[in-house]
């Protein structure tokens, strides 16, 4: 049986740097996929993550104006893994994007993980545009 468990707001992804990580990330054709039905706001492109020292990393694509709480991880066992979904519930209307994206961290704590828990995230990836 699936637990569901959605985070007050937040956001995720995730991308292996394999000698950094403390926790486990899966490649694609491992991760599973869950369902994003019913889920609040749209599903947010990464344009990458990492999971080290039980945090979650995601650079995620900015207009000038995103931070955290404009995200919202959601976090769902799938096969004895954790799977996140990052969704976006607040719009970035700014008009300044940033070529490198933005940097947003959750501990594992703030996502209900515990240390060292294995994990893969349930959004696509997004290269960055060329310039």
């Amino acid at each position: 049986m699936e637990r569901l468990t959605t985070l007050t707001r937040g956001g995720l992804a995730a991308v292996g740097a394999a000698g950094l990580l403390s926790a486990c990330v899966a490649t694609p054709e491992e991760t599973p996929t869950a369902s994003t039905a019913g889920m609040p706001g749209e599903l947010e492109p990464v344009r990458a993550a990492a999971f080290t020292q039980d945090q979650a990393v995601f650079w995620v694509t900015s207009n000038g104006c995103t931070e955290k709480e404009d995200l919202l991880p959601i976090v769902s066992l799938q096969g004895g893994k954790a799977v996140i979904t990052l969704r976006r519930i607040d719009e970035d209307t700014c008009r300044k994007p940033q070529d490198e994206g933005v940097e947003l961290k959750w501990s594992f704590d703030e996502l209900g993980l515990p240390a060292g828990s294995p994990v893969v995230v349930n959004n696509p990836y997004q290269l960055p545009s060329g310039g």
